[in-house]
Parts: C-alpha cells; sequence; structure tokens
C-alpha cells in the first residue's frame, strides 16, 4: 500500500479523495496514536476507502529510531482510477507518509498569541464533519486573508454565524469556571489532543457565536502539535481590535493538556 510519489490520476490528488493525519512524534514514539488511528478510521469509514492496515500505519513511524520531537504526516488515498467523480470497482488505496524534525513554540504558551476573526464562513456538511479529509480548501481560503506576522492564525464561523475553529487548530474557551469547545458535528475537525480532553472529561461541549468569542474569560487554541496557546488579543477581520485578555504562567488548559503531550505543564 506505501507509495513515495503520486502518480497523475491519483484521486487524492485530482479530487482530495482521502484523509491525513499529523502526528507529533517524541523520540520516536507517536504521541495521542490512538486518537490519530480512530480518527483516520472514522474518515476512510465516512469517504468508504479501506484503511490501512495496523501494521501498516505502524511502519511509518516505526522503520527509522530518533531523539527528540517530529511530526510525522500520514495521507491515505482512494488510490488511482475511476471515471471521472465516479470511484473504481476495485480500488487499491495508496498510503504515504513523511516525517520532519520539529520545534515547539514556547514563546506562544508563555505570552500568548494575536489572532483575528476570518471572514469566510464554513460550509455545514455534517457527513465530513469531524474527518480530516484531504479537501482543506476552505481553509486554505482563510489562510490567505491575512499575508502579516501580526496574527498567528485566524477563527472560523460556520454559515450559522457559531464559532467552529482556527484555520489549524481547535478552539477553547473558558467562561464561569467551566473550559468549553465547539461541538464538531456540522463542519470542522475534531482534533486529537481535543478528543483526549473529552474522553478524560476535562472540556465540555457548547456552542459560542462568533460574535461573542470577545465576551469570554479566556480564549485558547489548540491541537496535538502545536499544544495549547493562550489568546492574548482578538481583532476583526477589518483590522479592530475586539478583546485583549491577560495571560497566567499557571494556564488551567495548559496544565491538562501539555502533560498529554509531553510538553510542560507550566512553560
Amino acid at each position: 500500500m506505501s507509495q513515495p510519489w503520486v502518480p497523475f490520476d491519483d484521486r487524492g490528488l485530482a479530487y482530495g479523495d482521502g484523509v491525513f493525519e499529523t502526528v507529533l512524534l517524541r523520540d520516536g514514539q507517536p504521541v495521542l496514536w490512538q486518537q490519530h488511528l480512530e480518527r483516520l478510521q472514522l474518515g476512510c469509514e465516512r469517504l468508504k476507502i479501506d484503511p490501512p492496515s495496523p501494521a501498516d500505519l505502524a511502519g511509518t513511524w516505526q522503520a527509522t529510531p530518533a531523539a527528540g520531537w517530529e511530526v510525522l504526516k500520514i495521507i491515505v488515498t482512494r488510490g488511482s482510477g475511476g471515471r471521472g467523480y465516479a470511484t473504481p470497482d476495485v480500488a487499491v488505496p495508496r498510503l504515504m507518509s513523511r516525517r520532519v524534525p520539529f520545534q515547539p513554540d514556547p514563546s506562544a504558551w508563555a505570552q500568548g498569541v494575536s489572532v483575528r476573526i476570518c471572514s469566510l464562513r464554513l460550509a455545514r456538511q455534517p457527513r465530513l464533519a469531524g474527518i480530516k479529509h484531504l479537501n482543506r480548501l476552505e481553509n486554505v481560503l482563510a489562510r490567505q486573508e491575512w499575508q502579516t506576522t501580526d496574527y498567528r492564525e485566524g477563527l472560523l464561523a460556520d454559515d450559522h454565524g457559531l464559532a467552529v475553529e482556527a484555520t489549524s487548530m481547535n478552539l477553547f474557551w473558558e467562561k464561569g469556571g467551566r473550559i468549553m469547545t465547539p461541538a464538531l458535528d456540522q463542519c470542522g475537525v475534531e482534533g486529537t489532543l481535543r478528543a483526549a480532553l473529552i474522553d478524560a472529561q476535562l472540556v465540555t461541549l457548547a456552542q459560542l457565536p462568533i460574535d461573542e468569542v470577545a465576551l469570554v474569560d479566556r480564549l485558547w487554541l489548540a491541537n496535538s502539535v502545536q499544544g495549547v496557546w493562550p489568546v492574548n488579543a482578538l481583532w476583526t477581520a477589518q483590522g479592530a481590535l475586539l478583546r485583549h485578555w491577560g495571560v497566567s504562567r499557571h494556564d488551567p488548559l495548559q496544565a491538562v493538556a501539555h502533560p498529554l503531550l509531553g510538553y510542560p505543564a507550566t512553560p
């Protein structure tokens, strides 16, 4: 199943017909591996692609021992063939992977980041919600909205005006002493760190209108590679400051999330 290159007729290349995972490796070992396997399996089920075997997936990180931090990207496509959008009668899925060195950004953990609200709105499509499919054009278009280094991320709402996620991270907030995250049953990606926090009953699901994001007590962005970034400033798409938050050295979300990744609970 493993292929080091993508032929012209690969359906992942042509149509985004596939799924991917981005996995943090710590000293050669995958972090939150079970959550990544479960999301990849769910994505393959939704798209009706035969998933790689556990042995093939394990081979993406077991072959080369390493020290330190790396990021492993796994891509699974339906393979080649089919006429137009019609899938081939017998599909041979294609598995590809690459691992590269990585260094997290402790300054973002300690000082927080400035983010903006994106103009683009995510379309609702429950059959694709949650999975990490290869067609990420909405995220690409949203990320094109700013080129300045003044913002580290952009917040995305759906076409009903509810906050969903950032372009490449999940969204969390605190209000009234509770840490919450959006339910992603209509659109958005269910991150693996988010899944682990929900499973541990450390965060709860809630709705947050994008127009009310500036009213929360704390705001965070997080994923299983970068860890937890406190948001220190929120801006409109037009460049107006909506809210500034102070950043605490003893951050309550970092305290429970970073140990799951092997990062320090207190930067």
